[in-house]
């Protein structure tokens, strides 16, 4: 590691720490402060949070990766998340404000489907709450998985020293902060994975005379890089769009609308979070169609598809600025870990701890069991992440489709759609899981192939608990008029914004 990008990024983690702390200091002392930041969100740290949590790692190395090798054909799966996230910020992030705070204040996603369908059996949170720990739990050593990775081969550690170096800085801004210092945290990540891709792009792409020469030069490489049809199906194209629906299910991105501080502030944080998307997964694109040209005109010796941003930051800039730029993708790990910690550690304090072992928990004594849940989640992480054949991509993937298919029909239903039930939901949760589970690991093959070559598993999960939902609602006894008077009550706070 050279000693500039060593300065950048001893400065990113004092930041990151320093913020913590700020946070800690500002955060009120009780529950719903620590889980939900007392819901006073600005709309700018609302929608860089939701922006910075929801792309990970794979902005800046699995898209970037996924053009080099399969050309202008991928960017179906960016229009699918652009679309997806417009929506639910269009669609779920009014309604899940007003309804979540008028339903005795939920502060969680296992919280608000209790309330919103009144199940005193604790059955719908119980559910939802092993769902999201079992999944975030995974989903967190992916993470860990990434950020061991990325120092052993960018800055010359170890891959466990990487382990403990992305996960104790995490867990110490979370553990302090919690949700404030969570979605602080993300601003700066957000802003930084901003800047990065937008200079990288620019940057490299001066190596060219001008874009005829770049197209030329990818297409010496492989004319089909350039079709947007080039190598997909129809089928294909489907699965690459699905994964827009992921959005309505995923807890730690709805949570930031939950968390903003008006209904008034939704419109700006949806235009301030689609310009920023719509740059970040254009620049992560653009580096890898480059890529394709740079690495066949320069005969440059280059190895993984999915470094090709490193590749450009330690080749192209001073280790200062290349520094940064490697914090970029830490930031895009980081950010992510940080919500899905904050996730799970509100479900097992929320859901598990203060349902069935401690009633009458005091608030010191529910935001000590959150922050010990942190570390717990983090150290089972780190377990996992000790085996170094963990695949990212696919475990994201799965989790990905996991919640979309388990709580995306789930919360668009229960929004608007007041004769849902609460066994229509126990019904819909279960089978969009399940359906995604036997999708997955059914031993069923067409022509050898597994059902997910064909079809992402999202689409037959969300699909079949929408139907869950419905049949079984319609089935079962309609709700009663307390629930529906606070259905209309949300829809009215809405409306009249």
């Amino acid at each position: 590691m050279q000693i500039g990008e060593l300065i950048s990024l001893g400065l990113y983690f004092i930041v990151m720490i320093g913020i913590g702390l700020y946070a800690y200091r500002k955060t009120n002392k009780d529950v719903a402060g620590y889980m939900l930041g007392g819901r006073q969100l600005g709309p700018g740290v609302t929608a860089l949070s939701a922006g910075a949590s929801d792309m990970s790692g794979w902005i800046l190395m699995g898209l970037p990766g996924a053009m080099y090798v399969s050309g202008i054909s991928s960017s179906w799966i960016a229009f699918g998340l652009v679309l997806g996230a417009w929506l639910n910020y269009l669609v779920v992030a009014p309604r899940l404000r007003a309804y979540t705070e008028l339903a005795q204040d939920a502060i969680t996603i296992p919280d608000y489907f209790e309330k919103r369908f009144r199940d005193n059996s604790h059955t719908l949170r119980v559910l939802s709450a092993i769902v999201i720990i079992i999944f975030f739990t995974l989903y967190t050593s992916s993470g860990v998985v990434a950020g061991g990775k990325l120092f052993e081969s960018s800055f010359g550690l170890s891959y466990y020293a990487g382990l403990y170096i992305t996960a104790g800085v995490v867990v110490t801004y979370t553990l302090f902060g919690g949700f404030l210092a969570v979605s602080m945290t993300d601003f700066v990540q957000g802003c930084i994975m901003f800047v990065a891709l937008i200079l990288v792009p620019i940057v490299a792409f001066s190596e060219f005379d001008n874009l005829a020469e770049l197209n030329a030069t990818v297409a010496s490489v492989d004319a089909n890089l350039l079709g947007l049809f080039s190598g997909v199906t129809a089928l294909g194209i489907i699965s690459s769009m699905a994964w827009g629906l992921g959005y309505f299910g995923q807890p730690h991105i709805i949570v930031r609308f939950m968390a903003i501080r008006s209904l008034k502030d939704i419109p700006a944080a949806r235009r301030i979070g689609m310009s920023w998307m719509l740059v970040t997964i254009t620049g992560a694109l653009i580096i890898g169609y480059i890529g394709v040209g740079f690495v066949a005109k320069t005969q440059s010796d280059f190895g993984d598809p999915e470094t090709i941003f490193i590749f450009f930051a330690k080749l192209l800039f001073h280790p200062l600025i290349s520094g940064f730029l490697l914090a970029a993708i830490l930031a895009a790990i980081m950010s992510t870990i940080s919500s899905q910690l904050l996730v799970s550690s509100s479900s097992l304090t929320e859901d598990f701890y203060k349902i069935f072992l401690r009633k009458e928990a005091s608030q010191t004594e529910l935001l000590l069991v959150g922050r010990i849940s942190v570390v717990v989640v983090a150290g089972v992480a780190i377990a996992l992440a000790y085996d170094r054949s963990s695949t990212i991509l696919s475990l994201v993937s799965n989790a990905w489709a996991g919640f979309g298919a388990a709580f995306g029909p789930l919360i668009i239903l229960s929004l608007f759609w007041r004769r849902m039930t609460r066994a229509g939901a126990i019904a819909g949760m279960v089978t969009g899981a399940v359906t995604v589970l036997l999708w997955l690991y059914a031993p069923i093959t067409i022509d050898g192939a597994s059902l997910g070559s064909y079809l992402y598993e999202i689409v037959p999960g969300f699909v079949l608990a929408t139907i869950a939902v419905v049949l079984v609602s319609l089935a079962t006894q309609p709700p009663s008029k307390e629930l529906t008077d606070t259905f209309d009550a949300a829809k009215q706070a809405v409306n009249a914004v």
